[in-house]
């Protein structure tokens, strides 16, 4: 029996180590990632400037629960659903 169990762990010892690197390189960055963005939608205040997931830059006039209202210009402002903002413009990068 006992040369029988060390074979059954033998055999799935590559699945585990395959697990433990699919995790580490994929899942755990991702998890990550998901929070930072969801830190950096909590924090949106009046006055950031915003990239959309459509690559339209804005800035925030009134963040709400769900939405924020968005200025394109200096007439035009519109409602954006949270979910689809893609990152905040840092101060001296709106040229990049």
């Amino acid at each position: 029996m006992g040369a029988e169990q060390g074979s059954m762990i033998g055999s799935f010892l590559p699945l585990i180590i395959l697990f433990a690197i699919f995790y580490f390189l994929i899942i755990r960055p991702q998890q990550k990632q998901a929070k930072t963005h969801k830190e950096m939608l909590a924090s949106l205040q009046k006055g950031d400037r915003i990239v959309t997931n459509g690559g339209i830059i804005a800035t925030i006039v009134k963040p709400e629960d769900d939405f924020i209202k968005i200025k394109l210009n200096d007439d035009t402002i519109v409602k954006l659903d949270r979910a689809f903002v893609s990152k905040k413009v840092e101060v001296g990068n709106e040229n990049a």
